[in-house]
């Protein structure tokens, strides 16, 4: 079995309407607004996930900026579960600027079925450690929902959606919350070499890397180096798809040149580790 933690679907009417969308909503113009930027909708990554024999994925949303979409597209992630019980596993976005918002479509994402958080996006992840955010996150840790953050590395080139979410931005947010379940994106932007602290590793106990983007960001070696610095329980395979086509990232962990156990645990395990599920009971 192989579980895929960082795909994106969309509802078919923003698809259509993308141009529209892209005006309104920054998170969606900064993400989608080249047109070479794909879009999928849960039957598409379904048909992937078939022809690219992967089981299951873990479908994320984006950090909209209005209420109203985040709301819309998160009811489109968790119809598409219902339908994939199998396949899809949900992922719900919240209105994270607002914090009460937030907390409130946390809920009610909880009752229709979501198994986590993500991808959120912030510019400024410092602040989501000041007491606004505390009955949020603190609730998010009660549950063990996995919340899974977009990270950027400090250095590098530019690409469309990088941002500013650099490790030393997460730092305090992760400090406050050592029971949360975290996810940071894209190798985490380079956090799991503070593993080598040891004060750092204390405080980033609980968190864990997903792969999405890798081969777009590094060589293969990066896989045993994450693996030797944070270790194996704490790597994630994820494709970033569409966004980057199941041939190359499932070549590109190959290319690491990982023991077989190793690598089925970055490809299956880890993920049912860190969702606290057993293979049978993710619907």
């Amino acid at each position: 079995m192989i579980i895929d933690f960082h795909t994106h679907i969309f509802p078919p009417e923003i698809i259509a309407a993308r141009q529209e969308y892209t005006c309104r909503d920054s998170c969606m113009g900064l993400l989608y607004s080249n047109l070479k930027a794909k879009m999928i909708t849960a039957d598409e990554l379904v048909a992937a996930l078939n022809e690219a024999g992967v089981d299951r994925a873990v479908a994320l949303n984006i950090s909209w900026d209005s209420d109203e979409l985040c709301t819309f597209t998160n009811n489109y992630l968790l119809e598409s579960a219902r339908r994939y019980p199998e396949r899809i596993i949900p992922f719900c976005a919240l209105p994270i600027s607002n914090p009460s918002a937030s907390l409130n479509e946390l809920e009610r994402c909880l009752s229709l079925g979501a198994k986590g958080i993500g991808e959120l996006r912030t510019e400024r992840p410092e602040e989501l450690a000041l007491p606004p955010y505390q009955p949020l996150f603190e609730r998010i840790a009660q549950r063990g929902l996995v919340c899974l953050f977009h990270a950027s590395e400090p250095l590098g080139h530019i690409y469309p959606g990088k941002g500013l979410a650099t490790p030393e931005r997460f730092y305090p947010f992760i400090s406050r919350y050592p029971k949360l379940k975290l996810v940071l994106a894209h190798l985490g932007g380079g956090m799991p070499f503070y593993h080598l602290m040891p004060e750092a590793a204390k405080v980033l106990s609980n968190t864990a890397y997903d792969t999405a983007a890798a081969p777009f960001l590094y060589n293969p070696e990066i896989y045993q180096q994450v693996i030797k610095l944070a270790g194996e329980a704490k790597l994630l395979f994820g494709s970033d798809y569409p966004l980057m086509p199941y041939d190359r990232t499932l070549k590109h962990l190959l290319d690491g040149r990982l023991e077989t156990d190793i690598q089925a645990k970055i490809l299956r395990q880890n993920a049912l580790d860190w969702l606290n599920k057993g293979e049978t009971d993710l619907g």
